[in-house]
């Protein structure tokens, strides 16, 4: 025979019927119930005034609470913000302050709460960004320390978009290449590189923004274009996020730019590139420049003397590294495990530094890839597939898809 099961509502129920029954002294039945005789007293209260019903568990919520916003200033925000809807709520406050400075306001936050409480602002879904990068920006020490390199905003020409690329080095502000593009892709971005380096050399870094295709969501943030850059011995530099002021120079040329040759547009891409052509000749040989004391660029500014190799060299490593090749699907096969490092990297020499018992970081050339961890592979058992860990803590973008399927098929 089961054990009957019972709730405090049950035991109130039997309690208050015993009670009414009057066979026992109320002393004893709480003690037989196992209850105060206060707990007792409140019960039959509670029972006197609303019936069975009064036996359940009230709400332990404050009917009122001291700090509590007055309906009216509730509506006096949701009112301002209806007349101006693109406005936060440190601007509601000041002009609420203005019309109605008799009323007392909540502090900013407590607005956005309350917006956000009734549809004015909508959750923003978090962007996944790039690895950071973890290095400080090298300064503009001479001519070739540093290039700045960017895609300006594009912009239509004829019906399609001209998205330009812009190259210029940092120290004497002489831009190398602008070159409008349909598309900011790897391939031809590459090809405009080559043959600024082939005409220029090589700078020691260049310094880009974390947008294609600079940069992407792969292990260390490294693009196809970044790891090219790397093999020929350039480090690739990154912005922080929201940042255009460490890439100020370059940006400030790119004001100058837009106001000489996108307003208007031209008629084709030819036409266009021709502008652009223009306009680079005078920027770099005839347009005094403030911060050169009036000079202009190519004044300062010397080619290379690292030139562009024949062959693309391969990465260095220090001695106590152990190296290995990935396949081209970017994974590699290390002490029975399999690990994917990323696409960027098909058939590419990476190296891995052991940091303590089975725990190996994971180098592309001077970049910090991630954190491959043995030790959690063999606890999975016989699947030996391990994930990269970014350095920063976040997943790889293989674990996060590798996370949205299973939810799907769950």
């Amino acid at each position: 025979m089961p054990w009957k099961e019972t709730n405090p509502v049950n035991e109130r129920v039997k309690f208050i019927a015993a009670y009414l029954s009057n066979e026992d002294d109320f002393t004893d039945l709480c003690d037989w119930f196992g209850i105060s005789r206060k707990t007792g007293y409140k019960w039959v209260e509670r029972y006197e005034s609303n019936g069975v019903e009064g036996l359940r568990e009230y709400s332990r919520a404050p009917h009122t609470h001291p700090n509590a916003l007055d309906d009216k200033v509730v509506e006096a925000i949701l009112s301002a913000r209806k007349r101006h809807p693109t406005w936060g709520p440190r601007k509601l406050l000041v002009i609420l302050k203005r019309q109605q400075p008799k009323i007392p306001l909540p502090v900013a936050s407590t607005v956005g709460e309350i917006l956000r409480r009734n549809g004015f602002i909508k959750k923003r879904r978090r962007r996944i960004r790039s690895s950071p990068y973890g290095k400080e920006l090298r300064t503009y020490d001479g001519p070739n320390a540093v290039w700045c390199a960017d895609f300006k905003g594009h912009f239509p020409v004829n019906g399609k978009r001209c998205h330009p690329l812009t190259i210029s080095d940092g120290y004497s502000r002489y831009l190398i290449r602008c070159k409008a593009l349909p598309r900011p892709l790897s391939q031809p971005t590459l090809q405009v590189f080559e043959s600024a380096f082939r005409e220029f050399g090589m700078p020691e870094a260049i310094r880009t923004d974390n947008g294609p295709p600079f940069s992407t969501l792969a292990a260390g943030g490294l693009s196809r274009l970044a790891v090219w850059w790397i093999r020929l011995g350039i480090r690739p530099e990154r912005i922080l996020p929201g940042r255009p002021d460490q890439n100020g120079r370059h940006e400030r040329m790119h004001r100058t730019l837009k106001a000489e040759t996108t307003k208007p547009p031209r008629n084709s891409f030819p036409a266009q590139q021709r502008a652009f052509d223009q306009f680079r000749q005078e920027y770099n040989h005839v347009r005094p420049h403030e911060a050169l004391d009036q000079n202009v660029p190519a004044s300062r500014y010397l080619s290379s003397l690292k030139s562009y190799p024949q062959r693309l060299p391969e990465p260095e490593y220090p001695e106590h590294f152990y190296l290995q090749r990935t396949y081209p699907n970017g994974m590699i096969s290390f002490n029975s495990t399999r690990c994917y490092i990323s696409v960027c990297l098909q058939e590419e020499l990476i190296g891995l530094e052991e940091v303590d018992d089975d725990r190996w970081r994971v180098y592309f050339g001077p970049v910090a890839l991630g954190l491959l961890d043995l030790q959690n592979v063999r606890k999975r058992g016989y699947r030996q597939v391990s994930q990269l860990v970014r350095l920063d803590g976040e997943i790889t973008s293989n674990q996060r898809r590798r996370r949205k399927k299973i939810k799907v098929k769950v």
